[in-house]
């Protein structure tokens, strides 16, 4: 019966180790610019209406779930962003087993972020959109056009985030199995 260590070679080839190193490099700057891109139209989303004399203001501000989902991606855009620089320089010579298992953790900790961030911004925009009549919520996208569709634009750009990063952590997972007690 072979063993684990035949079936994966200590050094694997140059070519591979550079073409891993660049799809990661890769991955890390489309989510750095998704979630870049994603903080920006929603701190940027605001509209104001006037409906029956009343005047209607919507910003990500006056909800905490926004503001969440805002902090989230610019966290995680800041320290991908980080990442980045700590692959390109670290990785053209290859990373040991140690920085292997913290670039995992940085990458899981950094999907579950944006994925708790986005989740809790569908959950209100859900709201916005639909309302919820046994709560007393009523819709306001109906009147508030602008605003949810760049709420919407975000919340896409921040799914791309998540899904990015879901490829970087399992790429990430990959790497630090070969890691040895």
């Amino acid at each position: 019966m072979e063993s684990i260590e035949a079936k994966f070679p200590e050094n694997p080839p140059l070519i591979t180790r550079k073409l891993a190193l660049g799809a990661q490099i890769c991955l890390r700057v489309v989510a750095v610019g998704t979630a870049l891109a994603a903080t920006w139209m929603i701190v940027t989303s605001k509209e104001t209406v006037v409906v029956f004399g009343l005047s209607l203001h919507a910003r990500y501000s006056y909800s905490s779930a926004f503001k969440f989902f805002a902090f989230a991606n610019a966290l995680a855009c800041g320290f991908t962003l980080l990442s980045i620089f700590f692959v390109f320089f670290f990785g053209r010579h290859g990373l040991t087993p140690t920085n292997k298992f913290l670039l995992f953790l940085h990458d899981l900790f950094m999907m579950s972020l944006v994925l708790s961030g986005v989740a809790a911004g569908t959950a209100i925009g859900y709201v916005g959109r639909y309302g919820n009549s046994h709560a007393g919520w009523f819709q306001i996208c109906d009147r508030l056009n602008k605003f949810c569709h760049k709420v919407t634009a975000s919340l896409i750009l921040s799914y791309l985030t998540v899904l990015c990063l879901l490829v970087l952590t399992i790429i990430s997972a990959s790497n630090s199995r070969q890691i040895k007690a």
